[in-house]
């Protein structure tokens, strides 16, 4: 730079000389005049010079502000991913966490109970070791019995002599101390050595009852009573083999009763989709909830005949809304149990693909608990459900550590959360997220929020802040049954199923023995075709629906 503004004077020296030489010797001016407009010129190129070199300064300062401003801004954009990307791996962590601790918490009970087995293992092993290592203390000669030898009041409540004499109340005291040091001492011991000198210990503590011969099913402890009686709910006094029992039978009965509650829409409270609820009737008339006897349905491996039944039941109704309003969809609860059942399943699928019309609008709707312990088979159960069109709902939400990505790959749509865990008043909630601004994240995955179990017009207020679009709950109407005009237009399913594969006339049906005879629905009766035969049934049987309804 230097260089070059001593270039720019000595041109502009010259410049200004030349002009005053060509001045004085060509045009005739004097010496002064002459030197006078040299000055003038070589002042006005000295500020013309001053005058770009600012401009060209201040052009290159805009520039380099610029510059500046651009690499803010993407250094800004960096940051922000880089913050998203450290939120999405906290929540992953969280999430593989709780799966960890959820995974170990029943190994950990089995690890509990496994222990128990082998102390109750250890302490028969040392009775055993006992009975087969004992020998009499003093010989008998060969014409004294055993009876003379050990009086019947002598003679141990547990140690049974040869010939069959009756303990005495003084053996048995001996006898009972003796099994309960015998039993300190097994429970304590982990060794071999400790087991031998354990049962020395207890062979000395009882030596009058050490020359008879052990009784092992006197030693072994008596066994626990297989069944217990149900002590609180709706089912108290009775033994869970009864539950079943009684769970079937109306399963069979047809006991089963549909009821719908509707989800509306916020602010509109317009009606935009029902949910189907179970309600179980007993002999004596009294109406069961499922949180009463789904727990018992599902020990009992029930849960596929009653989604067998309510799947079809909620079909033929969604037909009949569709006729009158195709905008109203219904949400139909489904069992985990049901995705993997080998025989339902395929016969649940096939039904679905025959109604696959109705995809836009029926939801099968699974519960949170569920949704973590899918496992592989679960999981392609349920692509092969998406892969047909249908969509998902996940309720009873106890948390809201939630993989919102996650649930819009696996085909969720919905996620019906309790509007008490949603406001968070007690501040007891465990989320990742704040709840106010999980209806916007879940939305970028295509989900959408459900606030459930409204009850008052102050919750509606604030879920409205926290942008939930729809809502459900006794504000809104309570479960209702269904009509019993639509109820009587809907065959029963096995009646169905049994005139979709009723031979023709042309053609006599075959007889079947009694062993091998098809039973198509699972609500008729407790035997069960071939998987095949089944699956043909219920196809024959989706297919007509259509022209039934």
């Amino acid at each position: 730079m230097r260089l070059t503004s001593f270039f720019v004077a000595i041109c502009m020296a010259l410049i200004a000389t030349s002009l005053g030489a060509a001045l004085y010797f060509v045009a005739g001016f004097s010496g002064a005049e002459s030197m006078m407009v040299a000055m003038v010129a070589l002042t006005g190129l000295g500020l013309y010079n001053t005058m770009s070199a600012r401009v060209r300064d201040r052009t290159d300062i805009a520039a380099q502000i610029a510059d500046l401003s651009r690499g803010t801004a993407d250094m800004g954009r960096q940051m922000a991913e880089l913050g998203r990307r450290l939120a999405a791996a906290e929540v992953k962590v969280g999430t593989a966490v709780d799966m960890a601790v959820a995974a170990a918490k029943p190994v950990a009970a089995e690890i509990e109970e496994l222990g128990a087995l082998i102390k109750q293992l250890a302490e028969t092993v040392a009775l055993h070791d006992i009975a087969l290592g004992s020998s009499p203390l003093a010989p008998t000669s060969p014409g004294t019995s055993d009876e003379a030898a050990n009086p019947p009041g002598k003679s141990g409540s547990r140690l049974a002599s040869k010939t069959g004499s009756n303990p005495g109340p003084d053996s048995t005291a001996k006898s009972t101390s003796a099994s309960t040091s015998l039993s300190k001492s097994a429970s304590k011991s982990t060794s071999g050595s400790t087991w031998a000198s354990a049962a020395r210990a207890a062979g000395t503590a009882a030596p009058d009852s050490a020359r008879h011969r052990m009784n092992f099913a006197e030693l072994e402890p008596e066994p626990e009573p297989a069944y217990t009686k149900l002590e609180s709910g709706p089912f108290k006094g009775m033994e869970r083999d009864d539950v079943s029992a009684m769970l079937l039978s109306a399963i069979e009965a047809n006991r089963l009763d549909l009821y719908l509650q509707p989800m509306v829409t916020l602010p509109q409270r317009k009606v935009r989709f029902y949910e189907a609820l179970t309600r179980l009737r007993t002999g004596e008339g009294a109406i069961l909830t499922p949180t009463d006897f789904l727990p018992y349905a599902e020990e009992a491996g029930l849960m596929p005949r009653i989604d067998n039944l309510m799947l079809f039941r909620c079909v033929q109704v969604m037909r009949r809304l569709q006729a009158k309003n195709r905008e109203i969809g219904m949400f139909c609860n489904v069992s985990a149990s049901t995705l993997i059942d080998p025989e339902f399943f395929p016969q649940f699928s096939e039904f679905m693909d025959a109604n696959r019309a109705l995809a836009p609008s029926l939801v099968l709707e699974f519960t949170q608990a569920a949704y973590r312990s899918f496992g592989p088979m679960e999981n392609e159960s349920l692509a092969a459900l998406a892969g047909r069109g249908f969509r998902f709902s996940m309720d009873n939400v106890t948390d809201l550590r939630l993989e919102p990505r996650d649930l819009g790959d696996r085909g969720f749509r919905f996620l019906k959360v309790p509007a008490s865990l949603l406001l968070d008043r007690t501040g007891a909630t465990v989320s990742d997220i704040h709840p106010a601004d999980l209806s916007g994240l879940l939305l970028r995955f295509g989900v959408e929020l459900v606030g459930e179990k409204i009850e008052s017009e102050g919750v509606v207020v604030d879920l409205l802040d926290y942008d939930v679009k729809y809502g459900q709950g006794f504000l809104f109407s309570p479960p209702r049954p269904v009509r019993a005009e639509i109820m009587q237009a809907i065959p029963d399913r096995s009646e169905a199923a049994s005139r979709a594969l009723e031979p023709p006339k042309s053609e006599p049906a075959k007889p079947t023995p009694p062993e091998t005879a098809p039973v198509l629905s699972p609500v008729a009766a407790d035997a069960r075709p071939p998987a095949a035969a089944r699956a043909a049934g219920l196809g024959q049987l989706a297919r007509s629906a259509p022209a039934r309804s």
